[in-house]
C-alpha cells in the first residue's frame, strides 16, 4: 500500500537545490573525485541481468509468471516462482529500494488503547481516554484520496476505512487476524470453497440491515471495470475473475460462499482487507455514477458499517467521525468522537500535537526526530512494518527516448549505484531503518512457514554500502553503465554537455521526503547528472505518479498482508498501482 502515513498536501512547487547542504564523509556526493572514464563503450545487452525483460514490450512473460504463482498449489514451488518474479522486477532498475520502513508515531500519555499492525493501518476503535476526555483527536495526513474502500490505495484511507467500515475479519491489538462481520466459515477438502457465516443482526449506520447480499454486491463492484479499483487484481486468486464473473453469492442473508483457483494462505487477511469491505448498494447508487463511482462518499454522512461514521468534513481542514451505535461491537468503543486534523505542514502538526491540540501524530517533523530519541521521549513510538520505501522510474519517460530496453536499465542502475542509502537511514530516517536492496522486506514470510529474506546481503540484489565502502570504483562503475547508455564524460568525470541529464523528481510535500530527494539529487551530482525537485499536493501527486507522468518519484508501499505476493501482484500491467507502467 502507498505509503502515506508521513505523506501530505502542499501547493505545487519546483524546487532546484543544487547547493543543498553538504553530507558528512559518508556521503558519495561530491567526495568522488578519482574517476576512470572508459575509452570505449561497453554493450549494454552484456551488463543487464540474465533476469532483464524489456519491461514494455515483454511484460507479458512477468504477468504470465504471477498468474502460475496465483495458480499454484504446491507452495514449494510457488516460493520459487516468487523469487524469479522479484529477479525480473530488480533487473530493470525501474524500482529502486531505500531502506526498510518501520512506523513512528506520537501517543499522549493518556491516551491507550490505539494499536497498529506490521501494514501501517492504525485502529482507533478501542482508545481510552485516561483525562476524561470523549473525543480524540487525530493527524493522519492530509485531505484523503479516496474514502470509498474499493477505490482506496493509501495508508491514510486504509486507517479510515478500517475505523468506518468493517469486513468479514479485521486485525487485533496483537496483530492477528480475527472475525468482525464473520462469525465463522468452513472450508472443503480441497481448500477451494469457503462458506461464511456471518454475525446475526448486522447493521449499517443507518439502522437498515446488512447481509450476505452487500458483500456479494461489494466484491462484484470491486473487480467491475466501471469502478476502476486499484486494487481488483487482489480478487484475482477467485474463480470466474478472469472471465469477469466472480464466483462469491449470497446464499442467504447470513451466509456468504466464494470459491478460489488456489488455496491461499493468506484469505483471511484478504478479507480483512479494504478492497473486501462491504458498501450500501441502496446509497452507493443513488449517490455516484459509472463515471464518478467514488462519489457517494465525497462529503460527511454516507453510509457506513464500522465503528465510527463521518459526520462532518471541512475539505483540506477538519474531518469529524462520531461512534456508529450500529456497529456490532459498539458496547466496547468509550471514545464518541475522532476529530481529525487535514494538515501537510509536518512542523504545524507538531507545534499542534506539543500544544495539546492534538492526542495522536502520525507524522512526526524530520527535525525533531533526534532529541525525541536522544530524550528518549515516552510518547514517541517506533513499531515495526512491512514496507519498503524506494523511488520509481516512469519506464516510458522521455528520458530514455532513443535508448535500446538494455541502454535504459544501464541508466537506471547507475543512478541506482551512486545512492547513499546508509546516509539517509542514519541521518534523515533516523530510527533504526535497514538499507535496502531488494524490493520485498527483510522479514517477510515466504508462503511455505520460512522467511522470503532474512539477510540483506547474501538475498539482495547489490550491496547497499558499495558508495561508501568503495566509492571511487562504485562511482565509476556508474559512469561505465552510463557510457553504456551512449552518454560521454569530460576529463574531471562528469557529464559532458555534449550528453547532458536532466531530470525531475516527482514527490509530496513532507520534510523528510524533501530531505531524501535533496540528498539523491547531490549523490547524482557526482557524475554531473542535474535533478530538479517537485513537490505537489498529495492527491495531484497521486494522480500524475498513476498516470505516468513523471521521470522518477518519490514512492513508498506498505505491504496488505504478509506475503511477497502482495508486492509482487502489484507490478502487473493492468494493476492500478503499477507506476512505473510496465507492460503499458
Amino acid at each position: 500500500m502507498k505509503k502515506t502515513a508521513i505523506v501530505f498536501a502542499a501547493a505545487l512547487v519546483s524546487i532546484v537545490l543544487l547547493g543543498c547542504a553538504k553530507k558528512d564523509a559518508k556521503s558519495s556526493g561530491n567526495n568522488a573525485s578519482s574517476s576512470t572514464v572508459p575509452t570505449t563503450a561497453p554493450d549494454a545487452s552484456k551488463l543487464v541481468n540474465k533476469n532483464f525483460i524489456d519491461p514494455l514490450k515483454d511484460w507479458s512473460k512477468y504477468d504470465n509468471l504471477i498468474k502460475e504463482i496465483k495458480a499454484e498449489t504446491n507452495y514449494e514451488i510457488r516460493t520459487k516462482k516468487m523469487h524469479e518474479a522479484e529477479d525480473i522486477l530488480m533487473s530493470n532498475y525501474c524500482v529502486i529500494p531505500l531502506y526498510y520502513y518501520n512506523d513512528i508515531y506520537l501517543q499522549k500519555s493518556y491516551v491507550s488503547g490505539i494499536y497498529a499492525n506490521a501494514f501501517a493501518t492504525k485502529f482507533f476503535m478501542y482508545a481510552k481516554m485516561n483525562n476524561g476526555a470523549k473525543t480524540l483527536h487525530i493527524n493522519l495526513a492530509s485531505e484523503p484520496d479516496y474514502l470509498d474502500p474499493a477505490l482506496n490505495s493509501s495508508v491514510d484511507g486504509a486507517c479510515l476505512a478500517a475505523n468506518s467500515f468493517s469486513g468479514l475479519y479485521t486485525y487485533n491489538d496483537k496483530g492477528v487476524t480475527v472475525p468482525a462481520c464473520a462469525e465463522s466459515y468452513k472450508v472443503s477438502k480441497d481448500g477451494l470453497t469457503y462458506t461464511v457465516t456471518l454475525k446475526k443482526g448486522l447493521k449499517w449506520s443507518d439502522g437498515s440491515d446488512l447481509t450476505a447480499a452487500d458483500f456479494e454486491y461489494s466484491w462484484k463492484r470491486a473487480v467491475s471495470p466501471d469502478t476502476a479499483a486499484d486494487y481488483e487484481y487482489m480478487f484475482s486468486g477467485f474463480e470466474g475473475y478472469a472471465e469477469g464473473n466472480l464466483n462469491v453469492k449470497a446464499v442467504n442473508d447470513t451466509t456468504l460462499e466464494f470459491k478460489l483457483i488456489a488455496p491461499c494462505a493468506y484469505i483471511e487477511d484478504l478479507m480483512a482487507f479494504p478492497t473486501f469491505y462491504p458498501v450500501c448498494k441502496k446509497y452507493v447508487e443513488a449517490h455516484s455514477t459509472p463515471s464518478t463511482p467514488g462519489a457517494w462518499c465525497t462529503e460527511a454522512g454516507f453510509v457506513s458499517n464500522g465503528a465510527f461514521v463521518c459526520t462532518e468534513w471541512k475539505h483540506d481542514v477538519s474531518m469529524t467521525y462520531t461512534k456508529n451505535p450500529y456497529w456490532f461491537d459498539a458496547d466496547k468503543v468509550s471514545v464518541e468522537k475522532l476529530e481529525f486534523m487535514l494538515s501537510a505542514d509536518d512542523t504545524a502538526i507538531f507545534a499542534a500535537y506539543n500544544a495539546g491540540n492534538l492526542d495522536f501524530a502520525d507524522e512526526v517533523a524530520n527535525d525533531e526526530i533526534a532529541k525525541l530519541l536522544e530524550t528518549k521521549n515516552p510518547e514517541f513510538y517506533i513499531v515495526d512494518e512491512l514496507g519498503t520505501y524506494y523511488v520509481a522510474f516512469n519506464a516510458k519517460s522521455k528520458l530514455f527516448e532513443g535508448k535500446t530496453a538494455e541502454q535504459a536499465a544501464c541508466m537506471r542502475q547507475a543512478f541506482s549505484l551512486l545512492i547513499d542509502r546508509e546516509y539517509i537511514c542514519e541521518n534523515i530516517a533516523q530510527t533504526g531503518q535497514v538499507a535496502a536492496n531488494a524490493f520485498i522486506p527483510l522479514g517477510m514470510a515466504d508462503g511455505n512457514g520460512g522467511i522470503f529474506k532474512s539477510e540483506v546481503l547474501k538475498q539482495g540484489y547489490y550491496d547497499p554500502s558499495a558508495i561508501n565502502n568503495n566509492q571511487a570504483e562504485t562511482v565509476n562503475k556508474a559512469r561505465q553503465l552510463l557510457i553504456a547508455a551512449g552518454f560521454k564524460f569530460d576529463s574531471e568525470g562528469k557529464l559532458s554537455s555534449e550528453t547532458p541529464i536532466s531530470i525531475e523528481y516527482l514527490l509530496n510535500q513532507n520534510t523528510n521526503h524533501i530531505a531524501i530527494a535533496e540528498s539523491i539529487q547531490q549523490d547524482l551530482s557526482a557524475v554531473g547528472i542535474k535533478m530538479t525537485i517537485q513537490v505537489q499536493d498529495w492527491n495531484v501527486f497521486l494522480e500524475e505518479r498513476k498516470n505516468g507522468n513523471f521521470d522518477i518519484a518519490r514512492e513508498g508501499w506498505i505491504a496488505d498482508f504478509n506475503d511477497p505476493i502482495n508486492m509482487l501482484e502489484m507490478w502487473i500491467s493492468t494493476s492500478g498501482n503499477n507506476d512505473c507502467q510496465f507492460g503499458r
